[in-house]
């Protein structure tokens, strides 16, 4: 099995597609082969091909994400929705093509870290069988430091391993003047600040809205 991470969030709509793909890049750029697997995904198959186009399509989509249903809603529910259940044993046996020929992979779950992939299996229990350690994901507003060390302390007591941090601006932080401690681009900024103190030497960074690589720089292939 090739080195990787697992890139999961405090909740959906956290950004975790805009940094896994972000981090692809950043491999891609220092010469890694990396391979992506997304292993079920709702509501269409954008971020599996976001995570594609990112690695440089390697190998199929159908490879990067094997279960694709269309309701966007929890994959359980979703899967019903057609009339069809989540194969448990193709969200491990999935990453199979991806073993061979590539460096490292990077997986991204669906949801937040205790989010249901199927039926039995969250988030935290596939990466736990895939053996890979955790980049969480947060929106970088208001309540990151909350949501993100909770995630992060129930990672741990799980078991599960932290490869790092990173805050997603996942909208534009506005026209808040930098010396303004309420303003959104300041709450992101002290928020990544607070977290890294928190979780030294927790590798903490900050995806800033539109841009294409996590400040300060992380060696996502160590």
């Amino acid at each position: 099995m090739p080195r990787g991470i697992f890139v999961t969030g405090t909740d959906t709509d956290v950004g975790k597609t805009a940094v896994a793909t972000a981090i692809v890049r950043s491999l891609v750029s220092a010469g890694v082969r990396v391979g992506v697997y997304k292993p079920v995904a709702t509501g269409g198959s954008a971020d599996a091909e976001a995570l594609w186009a990112a690695a440089g399509r390697p190998l199929s989509l159908a490879a990067v994400c094997p279960q694709v249903f269309l309701a966007p809603i929890s994959p359980p529910r979703s899967a019903r929705v057609q009339g069809r259940a989540v194969d448990e044993q193709l969200l491990g046996r999935g990453i199979e093509p991806w073993r061979k020929g590539f460096d490292m992979v990077v997986v991204e779950g669906a949801g937040g870290l205790l989010s249901p992939l199927s039926d039995t299996l969250s988030n935290a229990a596939l990466a736990g069988r895939l053996g890979l350690p955790l980049v969480i994901v947060d929106a970088a507003r208001l309540g990151a430091i909350g949501r993100t060390l909770a995630t992060a302390t129930a990672a741990r007591a799980l078991g599960l391993a932290l490869a790092a941090i990173v805050l997603s601006e996942t909208v534009p932080p506005g026209a808040g003047a930098p010396d303004d401690p309420a303003s959104p681009w300041r709450i992101a900024r002290d928020s990544r600040e607070d977290l890294a103190a928190a979780l030294a030497p927790l590798p903490v960074g900050l995806l800033a809205h539109g841009a294409s690589a996590v400040e300060p720089p992380i060696r996502w292939a160590g």
